[in-house]
């Protein structure tokens, strides 16, 4: 089976790389369109289907930072105001060793490109055995709320769409996080609704490089009775990195 559209997508092409980068740091997110084949998406759909049963649902409230209230501050400040995120997902060790999603993952060819595009020396699995490789189940009335990300970058393809909602919005360069500031009153401008998020359109297939550090962003509620599929690869810059036992029992409920 071929996996990617290599005609498309040529990962072993340096003027190919250094094209995708400009492309992101233009603006932040990068979708490569068709990078997956529908045959491969239909075989992750089928597989990730079948494990479906076994993932974690958790709904939890949270601030737009992901980190803990600060009762030094009023309930309506910023930093602490909450916000409803809702999903599924199954974590890494959950993902079949002969899936497609950790052929592509474990690929020092895609890691490469990755490098180049992200403009990073080397790329990393996490060190714990939860957090490499996700899939995220949204199902009716399920969202991702507002917030920043932790990490430098964000890797995901979508698996299947929704009949309505799910929709990835973001606001670019909210806050700047490498000299400490973390852009309060914009925060609140943007859960007043008082900007408009930009709305970043892809589909099935397209692999989705974001840098989610500095910019808000959120999914919007799934509509419908088809649940929504997201893959993520997750990789680091550094080695050594996992998460915490409380952050793993927050996201997978277990660690």
């Amino acid at each position: 089976m071929k996996m990617l559209d290599t005609a498309r997508h040529s990962l072993d092409d340096q003027a190919y790389a250094d094209e995708c980068r400009r492309r992101l740091d233009e603006s932040g997110a990068l979708v490569l369109k068709g990078f997956f084949t529908a045959e491969a998406v239909e075989l992750i759909v089928a597989e990730s289907a079948d494990h479906k049963g076994e993932a974690f649902y958790a709904a939890s409230t949270h601030n737009v930072y992901l980190t803990e209230s600060d009762p030094s501050l009023d309930v309506t400040h910023a930093y602490n105001r909450q916000i409803v995120s809702s999903k599924g997902l199954i974590a890494d060790d959950q993902v079949p060793a002969t899936s497609v999603l950790r052929e592509l993952y474990e690929s020092e060819t895609f890691r490469r490109f990755l490098c180049g595009v992200l403009g990073i020396d080397a790329i990393y699995p996490y060190a714990d055995r939860l957090s490499s490789i996700n899939v995220h189940f949204a199902a009716d009335g399920m969202e991702l709320g507002w917030h920043f990300d932790n990490s430098s970058f964000a890797v995901t393809m979508l698996l299947r769409a929704p009949a309505g909602g799910g929709e990835f919005q973001h606001v670019p360069a909210v806050r700047n996080v490498e000299v400490g500031d973390q852009a309060f009153e914009r925060v609140d401008e943007v859960l007043d609704g008082r900007v408009q998020p930009d709305t970043l359109q892809f589909e099935p297939g397209d692999l989705v490089l974001f840098r989610g550090r500095n910019a808000l962003h959120r999914v919007t509620p799934t509509k419908g009775p088809i649940t929504r599929m997201l893959a993520v690869f997750a990789f680091n810059d550094q080695p050594g990195v996992k998460l915490s036992d409380s952050a793993l029992a927050t996201f997978y409920g277990r660690t």
